[in-house]
């Protein structure tokens, strides 16, 4: 055996780096203050911030074991402890730092451990993620594995050990020449003459084969030999002590095949016994947190089965059973089984807000609608908007059902129609799209300052073409926005909703068909009154005509003659004139008649502020 101190430098750097963050939990814990256990009879305690009181209770209570967790020992006995020994052999080397170690692992264990319940305690879990906190847990079965097989390494070397020095014993009794001396066994003696014609002569080193059985039992330390693990470089070396941990740690030690050694025997029990805590700790920490993965998704697959086996005892129609399907699978696509509304509600008021006016403003605003409103009031909405989702074929509200909320559309698109009432002869279909949005009646409810406790009816009937993803603002919400905030009623405000509302579009197209159709009636009434005058005009030039060339006639015939004729011609002047009134009446008839005769659409209701600027 012989020391490796180039293998002991890199030892010292990787030890000394472990143990500053040790030195720096120290220095923390110096500056972190505590809470008074005195004060913790009423509310959350007072908090002691006084540098002084936090030393002194520090130095009281763990100081001790963090201090002899954080002392380099191993760096000491290497670079101090060992040259400064007057036999200082690899044997001697090997049993101290081993010893160092594994008593340093005691007061670590009671720093980690207590850390460990901290942070759980405090943050509620190691990891953010699921997959973050199960490659956690596998970390410290890993690190388990890494103690116990260095452990399984240095006691094969020291087995090792033990058994030349028990035949080295041997040989000394038996008085043979040479004689064994114990300097032989290290590599400090190996110029020495004596040396080598005694190991040319001895049979130290064929009784203490791990192959051969006859004179020394190995036990579950034999591999570290025939497996020539001892003479590997340190990278071989430490995969393969490694890999023995996690072996028999996952075995709980069944390969093992031990001999009569009572500290071999113990080793063996010891590994058995945490390989049984450690594997199932490992095994549960990693189901939990897998499970944790997957348990929205089991909870959507409870919820479906739960929900189909409903729809099959109340004998649902298959097309209906079918909308129900699409609904649930849609509303899993878009929220993955998270309700949001009962995480926001959890939250505080104004991180409840900052969460809306991140999510809701920017959609928001591509409403035209909302674009003429200041911030102030866009904060109001936003922290009152709640999602909602609509599969295709869906009836969002019908014509003439109460409107109990607003749409805002984010994605998809909607078909808005109307019939006026039920009205023959009217149909009104037009489509929705993102920034658009419905039940426009609900807001002039809203902005009546007397309006009553019943909700308005639509007067369209909304249907989703598509899945539609969008904002409703409920009925009191929108209520609560319009009674705080007065600039809702602003007439600015007013003639953007008159301007983006389809319903107000639709009046207004109608209005203007309508005073078009009267006005072309009323032009061509106008057009046969001017024929009509033009007519009796060119008749009565006629009769005057007329009667002017005829009148040296009418006055020889006499007054008899005279009076028939004029008789004649009034009575043919009157013929004439009603010829013309019933032509007339018969194309304005036949106008008419031709003529679209256009519903009468009322229009839109308008909030009254009489009462609100009195009382303003």
């Amino acid at each position: 055996m012989e020391i490796d101190y180039n293998l002991g430098i890199a030892v010292t750097v990787f030890r000394t780096i472990a143990d500053l963050f040790h030195l720096l939990h120290m220095i923390m814990k110096f500056q972190t203050a505590f809470v008074a256990p005195s004060s913790r009879v009423f509310g959350r305690g007072e908090l002691v911030m006084d540098r002084s009181a936090i030393a002194a209770r520090y130095l009281k209570s763990n100081f001790i074991i963090d201090l002899a967790a954080t002392l380099p020992l191993p760096q000491i006995v290497i670079w101090f402890v060992i040259p400064a020994l007057k036999t200082r052999t690899a044997d001697y080397a090997n049993h101290t730092i081993s010893l160092i170690v594994l008593i340093q692992y005691v007061p670590r264990f009671f720093v980690i451990f207590p850390l460990h319940r901290r942070i759980i305690k405090t943050s509620g879990a190691i990891a953010k993620t699921a997959w973050a906190g199960a490659a956690y847990n596998l970390v410290l079965y890993i690190l388990a594995s890494h103690i116990f097989g260095a452990s399984w390494y240095v006691l094969s070397i020291q087995r090792q050990h033990q058994c030349w020095s028990i035949e080295c014993s041997k040989e000394r009794n038996a008085t043979r020449s040479p004689s064994c001396n114990p300097m032989f066994l290290d590599c400090s003696s190996l110029n020495n003459p004596e040396r080598r014609f005694w190991l040319s002569v001895t049979k130290v080193l064929t009784n203490c084969d791990a192959q051969n059985d006859d004179y020394f039992q190995f036990g579950l330390f034999a591999d570290a030999f025939t497996n020539d693990v001892a003479s590997s470089n340190i990278i071989e070396k430490y995969f393969y002590c490694l890999w023995w941990g996690l072996r028999n740690l996952s075995s709980y030690g069944q390969n093992l095949a031990t001999s009569t050694f009572m500290g071999e025997i113990l080793f063996s029990i010891l590994i058995c016994l945490a390989g049984l805590v450690l594997f199932s700790h490992l095994i549960g920490n990693m189901q939990n947190y897998l499970q944790s993965t997957t348990a929205r998704l089991e909870e959507w697959r409870v919820k479906r089965r739960d929900t189909e086996e409903w729809m099959r005892h109340r004998q649902l129609p298959p097309e209906l059973q079918e909308r129900v399907r699409r609904f649930v699978q849609y509303k899993w696509i878009s929220t993955r089984g998270v309700d949001e509304e009962s995480i926001l509600r959890s939250l505080p008021l104004d991180t409840r807000r900052d969460i809306q006016r991140h999510l809701c403003l920017a959609l928001v605003r591509r409403v035209p609608f909302f674009e003429q409103m200041d911030n102030q009031l866009l904060d109001a909405i936003c922290e009152r908007l709640v999602s909602s989702l609509n599969t295709k074929e869906t009836y969002i509200v019908r014509e003439g059902d109460p409107v109990n909320e607003m749409l805002f559309i984010i994605r998809g698109q909607l078909e808005s129609s109307t019939t006026n009432g039920g009205r023959s002869g009217f149909f009104n279909s037009i489509t929705l799209r993102p920034g658009d949005f419905c039940g426009e009646e609900l807001l002039t409810w809203a902005l009546m300052p007397t309006s009553s406790l019943n909700l308005p009816s639509s007067t369209r009937t909304v249907k989703s073409l598509t899945e539609v993803e969008a904002f409703a603002l409920r009925a009191e919400d929108l209520k609560f926005v319009a009674s705080q905030f007065k600039r809702l009623h602003s007439k600015k405000l007013q003639h953007a909703f008159r301007y983006y509302s389809h319903q107000w579009r639709t009046w207004g197209a109608c209005f203007l068909q309508v005073a078009w159709r009267r006005y072309m009636r009323r032009k061509k009434e106008m057009e046969l009154a001017r024929q009509e005058d033009n007519y009796h005009g060119h008749v009565w030039d006629q009769e005057f005509s007329y009667w002017d060339g005829s009148n040296a006639d009418y006055k020889d015939d006499g007054a008899g003659r005279s009076s028939v004729d004029k008789a004649q011609q009034l009575g043919a002047t009157i013929l004439a004139s009603k010829f013309a009134a019933n032509t007339r009446r018969g194309i304005q008839q036949k106008a008419d008649a031709t003529t679209l005769q256009m519903p009468k659409l009322f229009k839109p209701q308008e909030p009254d502020f009489s009462t609100d600027q009195e009382d303003s």
